[in-house]
């Protein structure tokens, strides 16, 4: 089992300032730096850089590659990076693969392909091109949410089998049955990851292996500590801090991601809330209920 992307991983979210003339907000690297550290010494295991939460379908190619040079240089080796290279073009993911210097990054978190609607085979076969075109391990990547496409246990069983550098899946299917199914048949050193925050209590006592997490943006140390008592078998701290960030978590996602995240970013002073279209900030109504859901937690004072 490859123990670098086992615990807290968290999906790093990408900053803006303020959009410039022509309408498209720059990148924010001054906050960058602050979430970086905020996460590292809150106690994080690793760093998912462009994921779903990092906005990254409307970052550009040379804006991705100097992010993820930057996140490098600012992580300086303390926890492990993992890139978010995925898409519905299997030709164009390995053709992204190819030119990012991935000489910093520890693994790959790839999504099944959306839009498309493949099979089981079709996903199976891209997934198959991307192993045996990656060096780095690789993080399958379940979100039927967003891809309306699941991928099923016995897909993701098989991709774990047949090749040694698919290391792990991300499963957000909510499906617990089929998480289940997973963790009973797998290789003993798949890793079976929570996709979503809500649900990373169960998954780790089903024997799940960690999660990655929106939520530890803003609160690391406090998610960090609950993934840590639930994997050592201390459930009720486990449980406490579940049931301590549950409004919270369910408050951050009312209104989409990333948008609800920075919100609660901004109340920490870590970054503004600005967005890349066609996501805008969250609404007045939930901005609020963010605000008492983390004043309820006890990680700010209104």
């Amino acid at each position: 089992m490859d123990h670098r992307f086992r615990g807290l991983g968290v999906a790093l979210v990408t900053p803006f300032r303020p959009a410039a003339h022509n309408g498209v907000p720059p990148i924010d690297y001054a906050a960058i730096q602050r979430i970086v550290e905020h996460q590292v010494t809150g106690g994080i295991d690793y760093l998912v850089v462009m994921g779903t939460t990092g906005e990254s379908v409307t970052l550009t190619g040379e804006e991705r590659k100097q992010l993820l040079t930057y996140v490098i240089e600012v992580v300086k080796n303390r926890v492990p990076v993992v890139l978010g290279v995925g898409g519905n073009n299997t030709a164009e993911v390995i053709r992204q693969l190819e030119t990012y210097d991935l000489s910093g990054v520890d693994g790959i978190l790839s999504v099944s392909p959306y839009y498309n609607k493949p099979t089981q085979e079709g996903i199976y076969q891209h997934y198959k091109a991307i192993a045996q075109a990656s060096l780095l391990p690789i993080i399958l990547y379940n979100v039927p949410g967003r891809t309306m496409s699941n991928m099923t246990a016995e897909t993701t069983l098989r991709l774990a089998r047949d090749f040694e550098n698919i290391v792990g899946i991300k499963e957000a299917s909510g499906n617990l049955d089929q998480i289940a199914v997973i963790l009973k048949h797998r290789p003993k050193d798949f890793l079976v990851i929570s996709g979503d925050d809500a649900l990373t209590l169960p998954i780790l006592a089903l024997g799940g292996d960690g999660v990655i997490s929106v939520v530890g943006n803003a609160l690391p140390q406090e998610f960090a500590r609950l993934v840590e008592a639930a994997m050592t078998g201390d459930m009720i701290t486990a449980r406490r801090e579940h049931f301590r960030l549950l409004e919270l978590m369910t408050r951050l996602f009312a209104e989409g991601n990333p948008g609800g995240i920075k919100e609660a970013l901004k109340v920490l002073g870590l970054c503004g809330n600005e967005l890349r279209l066609p996501l805008v900030p969250v609404s007045g109504a939930t901005a609020k209920s963010i605000y008492q859901a983390m004043a309820d937690a006890e990680v700010v004072k209104l």
